[in-house]
């Protein structure tokens, strides 16, 4: 799936973005020009050779503290991602193959947890449990997991009557197995597409929660609170906030542009399209150069 992705002019955009949001989460710390927490009487000063995105209301370098802060933003959505991932792709394909009561259960459960707003069950689970990013995540994972629940539903839902799947369970194959060989494969597209959504949406929450001061202590550096902080000194730097605000503005978009590429490459038009897209480069590379003439 990942080739034909990077066939798409949007899918190398968005898989080289993420790719770069990564490596800044493995070595922006290492890559910071100075030490993140460390505080000088060079306040609020302008980008220069020494601070190349100037310093904060403590004299803080901005570019080392964006740098550092990288890691928390990306393992908290990436923890909301895969939570999701397992908490409701499992049960959505399982309640087809496991009874009325199992599906009526699940379904009643996936119902309920849509209607709880996560942001404010993440603040409350986080005054329960104390002033931690982990958690949080993972409640708001649970919480976000009827995506996934109801997509991989509908996606079993439509291959669960397939003629090779009754006769595979008519044969004596058992339900797993026949997850294994015939679900999985056609579910899998579609739970790729939710997942590259929500880890867009991932970066939304755990930036909605930092800029709110919840889930990281001060003065520890994330994007969300870069931002709310800088918003408190717009009078000194009006251009404070556009980095963090460009990072999660693009990062989220990358995201979603993965998202649609994953999306235009899956099923039998994505393979269409693919193959047209081959063929029409091997018919250039085929016709060589246009011969030019005088008259």
């Amino acid at each position: 799936m990942l080739r034909r992705v990077l066939t798409l002019p949007s899918g190398r955009i968005a898989v080289g973005i993420l790719a770069v949001t990564i490596l800044l989460a493995v070595f922006g710390p290492l890559l910071a020009p100075q030490n993140p927490l460390a505080t000088s009487d060079n306040t609020l000063a302008a980008a220069s050779g020494e601070h190349w995105l100037g310093t904060d209301h403590l004299g803080r370098d901005v570019l080392s503290r964006l740098l550092d802060g990288s890691r928390v933003s990306v393992l908290g959505s990436l923890e909301v991602a895969l939570t999701a991932l397992a908490v409701g792709s499992v049960p959505g394909v399982l309640s087809v193959y496991f009874g009325r009561a199992f599906e009526w259960v699940s379904l009643r459960l996936a119902d309920t947890l849509v209607a709880l707003p996560f942001l404010l069950f993440a603040v409350a689970v986080i005054a329960l449990l104390g002033n931690g990013l982990t958690q949080a995540m993972l409640v708001t994972g649970v919480l976000v997991s009827p995506l996934f629940y109801r997509v991989s539903r509908a996606a079993t839902l439509s291959v669960a009557r397939s003629p090779y799947v009754e006769a595979a369970l008519l044969a004596g194959a058992s339900v797993g197995w026949v997850v294994r060989r015939h679900v999985w494969v056609k579910v899998l597209p579609p739970i790729a597409v939710a997942l590259a959504q929500t880890i867009g949406v991932g970066f939304v929450i755990v930036s909605s929660l930092t800029f709110l001061g919840i889930g990281v202590q001060p003065p520890a550096p994330t994007w969300g609170g870069l931002l709310a902080s800088d918003l408190g000194y717009l009078s000194h730097q009006p251009w404070a906030p556009l980095p963090p605000a460009l990072l999660i503005m693009i990062t989220v978009w990358a995201g979603n542009l993965l998202a649609d590429a994953i999306r235009d490459v899956s099923g039998e038009a994505g393979r269409a399209l693919v193959g047209r897209r081959k063929a029409g480069t091997h018919g250039i590379e085929q016709a060589g150069p246009v011969p030019t003439g005088g008259v």
